[in-house]
């Protein structure tokens, strides 16, 4: 991976940090996005100790607000005109429904609109590497969408909102694999199991009892995840889900290209996207 430019998101800690330490091992230039500024110096120190690589740097940035997500990739723009590979692990987990400051339910526009937004800024960058990579973290979700109601205004469930959050995760996997398939630029997602980290603090006690007893450290989903995003054997596949460093097969219904479609439409509205 000398050479190479990554940029993973939720990067201070949980899989992104483990993530971010196993490509900085391996030569990288990692950029990793925090919205904490301490934390997210503490995990950069850390990890250039831990690897002796100079060239890991922070980029700060709220995935939930889209003037920060703008500013974010503006800010790597301005340093960099190539992406070689772009993680997007930032996930937020919450019990009631709460608004952005663009009005929005959070884990939809943390989840989905914010790396939805986020990538198609990085579009040029990520072409101008190609072949390079795009790796949605998700997991198996069957949650259908409620167009009608994408932010739970009507009515609102967070484990059915967080579901859908990551439906859409899917979707936009595979519509934008399709899209980009031409430009050699891969889309795949990637499930990493059930992983010790503090999204689900939130939850319900039985779901937390649960992570607490069967989760994996971060550390060993890091490795599949670095395997997605540096092995030649996998360097042309693209709209593919990983479960782990096994492929899977999500339900029918994210593969639908007619609800792939009305999820980018929706989505390229909301975030103001031409």
């Amino acid at each position: 991976m000398r050479g190479k430019i990554c940029v993973i998101t939720g990067a201070n800690r949980g899989l992104g940090k483990a993530a971010a330490l196993e490509l900085a091992r391996q030569g990288a230039t990692v950029l990793l996005v925090c919205r904490d500024r301490a934390r997210g110096e503490a995990a950069r120190s850390e990890i250039q100790e831990a690897t002796k690589n100079a060239t890991v740097g922070l980029l700060l940035g709220d995935l939930s607000s889209q003037q920060s997500v703008r500013d974010l990739a503006a800010a790597f723009l301005r340093r960099y005109n190539r992406l070689d590979v772009l993680i997007n692990s930032a996930a937020v987990y919450k019990s009631k429904r709460i608004e952005t400051a663009d009005g929005l339910e959070t884990m939809f526009a943390t989840n989905h609109l914010g790396p939805f937004l986020f990538t198609n800024l990085l579009l040029d960058a990520l072409k101008a590497a190609a072949p390079s990579r795009v790796i949605n973290v998700t997991a198996p979700s069957t949650t259908k969408l409620n167009f009608d109601d994408l932010q739970g205004k009507r009515h609102f469930r967070a484990a059915h909102a967080f579901g859908a959050s990551k439906a859409c995760n899917l979707l936009f996997t595979y519509d934008l694999a399709d899209r980009l398939a031409p430009a050699g630029v891969t889309v795949n997602a990637f499930f990493p199991g059930l992983v010790k980290s503090g999204l689900m603090r939130e939850a319900a006690p039985p779901v937390r009892a649960l992570l607490s007893a069967f989760a994996s450290p971060p550390e060993k989903a890091a490795r599949a995840l670095l395997y997605l995003a540096s092995s030649p054997e996998i360097e042309r596949a693209s709209g593919r889900f990983f479960k782990g460093t096994t492929q899977s097969k999500s339900s029918d219904y994210t593969r639908t290209p007619a609800i792939q479609q009305r999820l980018w439409e929706a989505s390229a509205a909301l975030a103001h996207l031409t």
